[in-house]
């Protein structure tokens, strides 16, 4: 079976086909993404990304039939996000993907963004039955799949902690290209100097709303040096990469604190990162080393399957429809508020 996957929940446009064959692992026919990049210093609207993705999608599908050498009447399906994500993306998406069923006389299937990065990390690293850590600009989540669920954990009770991230590159006014979060890994890996800020866990959930507040505040005195100049307690000057090394250190030893008391409660020795701030090298880096002390091991993919990309998409989608689920048109919509949990998974046991 092939499906055709369409993702567009945020500022990433993806398409992607996808084939799968019993008794192989999933072949990747084409994935093909292009992304909405706001100017350094903001994000980027609802309307704007919207108005990004229609201006797309044509020109994404077309190419991805041609790369693949894939034919309309080859492809079994049409998948979408359903969401969760930015209600005006979504419903471009939503649209192209009715339009193409239509257009091409296809099934639909609706597919949960979250769930899409899980199936899509597990088939990659070929990772069994992992805790799964899904960290992203608009989700930050601690799962584990128990009873054809994905149950959640613990979660950001405020801000996602790659939104946190996204936004204080606002502040510092750091350029959106390729991403805000990957420039300010680049500049935390010259940092040398830790700062105290706010660690905020309570139970299996983090807040991230307020170590942003301290951060920022601290931000805003380094540019203006006011009301005197920026230092450590002893007396360092504090570089724009001291803050970005001290922002990361403190949230992902946040996110490993969390990991590690799921992987405790569930019994597992495997950790599966997903998401597109899952391609943080330095996350990655922490998170391996409570793995190893646990006996456990780290899994992980690079960002043509952390960041949102519609090749995800085809594949949960495919799994959901290899059982029988089908989207009919007339439930063909979007939702901003998109539980993990409440998507049965019918394809595992």
């Amino acid at each position: 079976m092939i499906a055709l996957g369409l993702e567009g929940s945020a500022n990433k446009l993806g398409v992607g086909l996808i084939k799968h064959t019993p008794g192989k692992p999933a072949e990747i026919l084409s994935n093909i993404r292009h992304t909405f990049v706001s100017p350094p210093g903001e994000g980027f609207l609802p309307k704007d990304t919207a108005k990004h993705h229609r201006s797309w999608v044509v020109t994404l599908v077309k190419r991805a039939l041609k790369e693949s050498g894939t034919k309309v009447r080859d492809i079994d399906c049409i998948c979408y996000t359903k969401g969760p994500g930015m209600g005006a993306p979504l419903q471009s998406v939503a649209i192209a993907a009715r339009t193409l069923s239509l257009l091409w006389d296809k099934p639909l299937v609706g597919v949960n963004h979250c769930v899409g990065h899980i199936e899509m990390g597990r088939e990659i690293t070929g990772a069994d039955n992992p805790v799964v850590l899904y960290v992203s600009g608009g989700n930050t989540q601690v799962i584990a799949y128990a009873e054809q669920r994905y149950r959640i954990f613990g979660e950001a009770l405020d801000i996602a902690v790659g939104n946190c991230l996204d936004r204080f590159a606002r502040t510092l006014a750091i350029s959106n290209d390729p991403a805000p979060g990957y420039n300010i890994e680049q500049l935390a890996k010259h940092g040398r100097h830790l700062l105290d800020l706010p660690y905020t866990v309570k139970g299996m959930d983090c807040s991230f709303s307020g170590i942003l507040a301290v951060v920022d505040s601290l931000a805003s005195q380094l540019l203006t040096s006011k009301p005197k100049p920026l230092c450590t307690p002893d007396g360092h000057p504090v570089s724009k990469e001291d803050l970005c090394f001290s922002l990361q250190e403190t949230v992902f030893a946040m996110l490993v604190e969390i990991t590690e008391r799921a992987m405790a409660h569930v019994g597992s020795a495997q950790v599966l990162i997903v998401g597109g701030v899952g391609c943080n090298e330095r996350l990655q880096e922490m998170m391996a080393l409570m793995a190893a002390e646990r006996g456990g091991s780290v899994f992980a993919t690079d960002e043509r399957f952390c960041i949102d990309n519609g090749i995800m998409i085809a594949h949960a989608g495919l799994l959901a429809y290899g059982t029988g689920f089908r989207t009919s048109l007339e439930e063909s919509t979007c939702t901003q508020r998109f539980r993990t949990d409440e998507v049965f998974v019918k394809w595992r046991d």
